[in-house]
């Protein structure tokens, strides 16, 4: 749940944001002097914390002080200090809502994500109540809603669920914090929500809607450079996910040149942090490490762990592909210690995966593998998570639906009834109607058991696709991983037969940096579209995780596995993919063994069948990708020995105690 790049400009900026609200009461005259006070101490936190403490207010209002000054200090990593301050602000009525955002942003600097988003929810549920929807503005106005403390809440909440890939609520709490930052005439927070819908459009594949809300953007931006900044930060990371290079890096620098001229020194780092992450994947490692130490100094002056973190594994992978090994693995060990187990986890999983394969590159290949099994475990952890969120929104979307199905019903049997009442009475006086109003009765009550009948089938109907979509990758229609563990449940778990082959698309991570996700995707596509004409048609293909595939071949003969890889091998390296930037040379890497392990044929889970497709596939990408590695035969005469050899694979391979062969991808040409 780490706080976005585009938070920082937050308290660069929040003092010249907050005077444009109208003064109305001295509460809300104070919250405008406290805004510009913490925006002070972004940059220089002890003349700002000694201004709060100068202060003389009024006894009711020195917990909105006593709040800013704990901002301040979690800011910039004075958490004791800023721990000793909540407990002071616990003892005081009516500042619940206040705490538990302190709370959230204290775990979060910590590195408790669990804790931080629970404190977050409970936030937004207290501070809510003070900000009534449609009416924010009056309540703003009045003093009695907080909106910089409910927004900020409700920002922390979008982030989680925008990375636990549960998009559609991640939307609705974006929107709802555009309306309260507009409510409030707060540009600033207006600037940092049109930039998260802008983003979010952007995962959704809605180019419309990511140009009205970044139009809205730069004009909430307009005369102020810290809002400026947020939008050239955000413009840079639309045209870097869309494949434009060239203006992702223009938008970097004039980013850099606003954050200079103003001053703020904070803001300068972060723009050199971003400006080596762009050096460090267009292949400039130099220019990387360079920027990455100016910046260091400044985000250790201010504690700030998360970008320090980064800056370090930055530095770690410029200092690999510069050969300086030593000095690598001093970053690496340093990026671990900040990080604590607090980073996101989709962002630890391409940090390992980067790590990987410049470590592969610069042929450590034992550090390698151990990188590239820990990005794995993460993966699937990551993958388990946004396939439950996207399962509870279809859950949440189809409940509805069943929910208004059982309203109309409802409201028709009631009709019904009503309609009975009615008859029965005009049976009283009109003994001849009763005979056909009971008719009527019945045809009515037949009309209504149909609807029901057709009510329920839709629903089964609904249910049937709602299991049919969580078990089917959206973008390739290709099974998932959940789809396999469905298939794996129906067979003996402990007796894994058949044939497994992890295959991995070579350099993807390029293909996404230098052409975009757009185009990313298409290569996605073709390559499941390619490895599904090539098997047989009882295999199973599933999309097991970003740029990996697994084919599941039961039946298939030792004897023809050989010829199923090489078929796969060739069908997606033999003809480039075609896309917007013209045609894309793609190949394939591939893991494939047969099931009993030859020669000794010893029983295996399927999981541990899947671990041995795994190994043979980072062999493959080890000894070079474009190629095919098969495990032969593994001297093992027992379930222990099979451990063993799993615990190091690569010895195994070297003692020759695990034979493989390997088939070589197309050849291009010189």
């Amino acid at each position: 749940m780490k706080r976005s790049h585009l938070l920082l400009p937050l308290l660069l900026a929040l003092g010249s944001a907050w005077a444009q609200v109208p003064a109305g009461s001295p509460k809300l005259e104070l919250e405008t002097q406290l805004a510009q006070l913490e925006a002070e101490g972004s940059q220089d936190p002890d003349a700002a914390l000694a201004k709060l403490g100068e202060l003389h207010v009024a006894a009711g209002l020195q917990s909105a002080v006593d709040f800013s000054r704990a901002r301040i200090l979690i800011d910039v990593g004075r958490l004791e200090a800023a721990e000793a301050l909540i407990k002071q602000l616990a003892g005081r009525a009516g500042q619940e809502g206040r705490l538990q955002l302190l709370r959230s942003l204290l775990a979060e600097r910590r590195g408790d994500d669990a804790a931080a988003l629970a404190n977050a929810g409970k936030a937004v549920t207290l501070l809510d109540k003070t900000c009534p929807r449609g009416g924010e503005r009056a309540a703003i106005e009045s003093g009695h809603c907080d909106a910089r403390a409910l927004w900020l809440a409700m920002r922390s909440l979008q982030h989680a669920q925008r990375d636990d890939g549960a998009y559609p609520a991640a939307l609705a709490l974006a929107q709802r914090g555009l309306l309260l930052a507009q409510a409030a005439r707060d540009n600033l927070l207006v600037v940092n929500s049109a930039s998260d819908l802008a983003l979010l459009a952007q995962v959704a594949e809605q180019p419309d809607e990511v140009q009205r809300w970044l139009e809205q953007m730069m004009a909430a931006a307009e005369g102020d450079s810290a809002r400026m900044y947020t939008a050239m930060t955000t413009q840079a990371v639309v045209a870097g996910r869309g494949g434009n290079k060239q203006a992702q890096l223009q938008f970097q620098l004039r980013g850099l040149e606003i954050a200079q001229q103003s001053g703020a020194v904070r803001a300068v780092a972060r723009a050199q942090s971003n400006l080596a992450d762009y050096y460090m994947h267009r292949g400039e490692p130099a220019r990387a490490l360079e920027l990455a130490r100016k910046a260091l100094p400044v985000m250790q002056r201010f504690k700030d762990r998360d970008r320090e973190s980064v800056l370090h594994h930055n530095m770690a992978i410029a200092l690999l592909r510069l050969r300086q090994f030593d000095a690598a693995r001093r970053e690496i060990a340093v990026a671990d210690q900040l990080r604590q187990g607090g980073q996101r986890p989709v962002v630890r999983v391409r940090q390992l995966r980067e790590l990987g394969e410049a470590l592969a590159e610069a042929g450590l290949a034992r550090e390698s593998i151990a990188m590239y099994h820990e990005e794995r475990a993460l993966t699937v952890k990551v993958n388990e998570r946004s396939q439950d969120a996207a399962l509870e929104a279809l859950r949440i979307k189809y409940d509805s639906a069943r929910g208004q199905r059982d309203l109309q019903l409802a409201q028709r049997d009631r009709s019904i009834k009503d309609q009975e009442l009615a008859n029965s009475r005009l049976a009283q006086q009109v003994g001849i109607a009763v005979g056909v109003l009971l008719g009527l009765l019945v045809v009515l009550g037949g009309v209504m058991v149909r609807r029901v009948q057709l009510a329920n089938k839709k629903l089964k109907a609904n249910e049937v696709l709602l299991r049919a979509q969580s078990e089917r990758d959206p973008l390739t229609e290709l099974a998932n991983r959940r789809h396999f563990l469905a298939v794996m449940e129906q067979r003996a778990a402990d007796q894994f037969d058949g044939a497994l082959l992890m295959i991995d698309i070579d350099h993807f991570k390029h293909v996404n940096d230098r052409h975009g996700h757009a185009a990313g995707d298409i290569v996605i596509c073709e390559v499941a579209r390619r490895i599904s004409h090539a098997v047989r048609q009882q295999d199973l293909v599933v999309r097991w995780g970003g740029e990996e595939f697994l084919v599941f071949a039961p039946g298939v003969a030792q004897s023809q596995l050989h010829g199923l890889a090489e078929r796969i091998l060739f069908s997606v390296g033999n003809a480039p993919v075609q896309t917007e930037d013209g045609p894309l040379s793609i190949t394939v890497s591939i893991g494939f063994a047969h099931f009993p392990l030859p020669p000794m044929r010893l029983a295996l889970h399927w999981e541990q069948a899947v671990n041995w497709a795994d190994m043979a596939l980072y062999t493959a990408k080890s000894q070079g990708r474009n190629r095919a590695m098969g495990i032969a035969t593994v001297d093992a005469k027992d379930t222990d020995a099979l451990l063993q050899i799993e615990a190091d694979f690569d010895a195994a391979c070297s003692s020759q105690r695990v034979s493989l062969q390997q088939i070589l991808g197309p050849q291009r040409e010189a």
